[in-house]
């Protein structure tokens, strides 16, 4: 029951009505209303633990009125964990209300890394194809569900071939003298939508003295799941990929997406051990910081031609890891790289939200555009694959041709440069 969960159990109670919460939720940004700002959702979870309201499709859509973000439980002063609460509310309320489509996609297929990459493999092949065209042509994408039909565009051309399908094995050698052992989480989206990133991390990583591991059974990290009420699931993935992990034998668990990162941190991680080797999470490190904090890396061989590069800040590392200068001080090291600030905000992604909730992602990704827009910048700098996606969607449709890329592919590039 959703009132025996601990963090609605426990920190619910400590709410003292603030307000602080709205002063910063990118949501409550754009409506000025009480029932869509953060504290709202605390009310809202708070009726349902209570019996006053029940799970319902009204309560099911209340509740998806958030990114999760996190910048409410990071400013909270009473130490709310808000997204966590509403988390739970989720998973409680869709076990009250069993969805087949929701199983298909979140338990059977994103589950599977066989039947993901089949199903992306299938969207590949309708672009190439150009099904989408057609159908969008004829109508047929308004036929889609929610509102899919009109966020159906905002995956670009799917790249022929996945990450896994390019590295050369499971377990690559360090260069030079082996310094780490390292566990590389290969994302879903890295893996599938973006391989380069993977490729330059794995290059990087190699460059610096890491024996790289990418264990072939790793699963989806969870995020999409518990973002879609699947908490269940979310918590069985958890636990089998920490087993896996637990077995690698690694100094470090590393990845380049911020959203895999946080997960692999979240309680979900931190509550199940594998044969009694527990704390995997504590080996957890986004890219950017086992590249400044354990490697210490303070300089880059080589160069990129002079870049003007703008920064986004992905809500999953500055507002759940707390992490801000390492990316930024790896971009400066890079020669050739200028670095113009943004000011921080949520670019309106977060995962699915932007296919289940297109209008009012766009409105706050039109705010991260804007701001773009008047740095000049030539590229922008961002660590998370699904940032990537979404930046690239809004500055395609404002009609700025500028390049989205992970850090690491500047700093890749500045690499190969000495070899040419």
């Amino acid at each position: 029951m959703l009132n025996q969960v601990p963090v609605v159990r426990e920190q619910i109670k400590k709410c003292v009505r603030c307000g602080q919460c709205r002063s910063v939720c990118p949501i409550f940004a754009e409506f000025k209303t009480e029932n869509m700002s953060p504290r709202g959702q605390v009310f809202l979870v708070q009726m349902l633990r209570d019996g006053e309201i029940q799970p319902s499709d009204k309560v099911a859509a209340k509740l998806s009125d958030c990114l999760l973000c996190e910048t409410c439980s990071s400013s909270c002063p009473s130490g709310i964990q808000v997204h966590e609460m509403i988390q739970a509310a989720r998973t409680y309320v869709a076990s009250q209300r069993p969805s087949f489509t929701r199983k298909l996609i979140f338990d059977t297929v994103w589950s599977s890394p066989v039947l993901l990459r089949r199903t992306v493999g299938l969207i590949r092949l309708s672009q190439r194809l150009g099904l989408q065209t057609i159908a969008r042509t004829f109508g047929l994408t308004k036929l889609l569900p929610g509102d899919l039909s009109k966020a159906e565009g905002i995956l670009s051309s799917i790249p022929r071939r996945g990450a896994r399908q390019q590295l050369p094995a499971l377990t690559i050698p360090a260069r030079g003298t082996r310094k780490y052992r390292v566990a590389y989480f290969l994302g879903c989206a890295t893996d599938l939508l973006h391989p380069e990133v993977a490729l330059a991390t794995v290059e990087v990583l190699t460059c610096n003295g890491c024996e790289v591991v990418i264990p072939s059974s790793l699963k989806c990290c969870g995020m999409p799941q518990v973002a879609n009420g699947e908490g269940t699931v979310a918590q069985e993935l958890a636990r089998h990929n920490n087993c896996v992990l637990a077995n690698a034998s690694v100094d470090a668990v590393v990845s380049d997406c911020a959203s895999c990162t946080s997960a692999l941190k979240s309680p979900r991680y931190q509550e199940v051990e594998c044969g009694g080797q527990a704390e995997i999470y504590k080996k957890v490190y986004d890219l950017n910081v086992f590249l400044v904090d354990c490697l210490k890396l303070d300089s880059v061989p080589g160069s990129i031609p002079k870049t003007v590069v703008t920064y986004h800040d992905p809500c999953h590392l500055v507002k759940a890891q707390k992490v801000k200068t390492q990316p930024r001080k790896l971009l400066r090291m890079i020669p050739g790289v200028e670095l113009k600030e943004i000011p921080e905000r949520c670019c309106g992604g977060s995962g699915t939200f932007a296919l289940t909730h297109y209008d009012l992602s766009m409105k706050i990704l039109n705010h991260k555009v804007e701001a773009i827009a008047k740095t000049n910048a030539d590229l922008v700098a961002t660590a998370c694959p699904s940032c990537i996606i979404q930046l690239e969607y809004g500055l395609r449709q404002n009609g700025l041709g500028m390049k989205v890329l992970h850090p690491v592919q500047l700093l890749s590039q500045a690499y190969q440069s000495l070899d040419k």
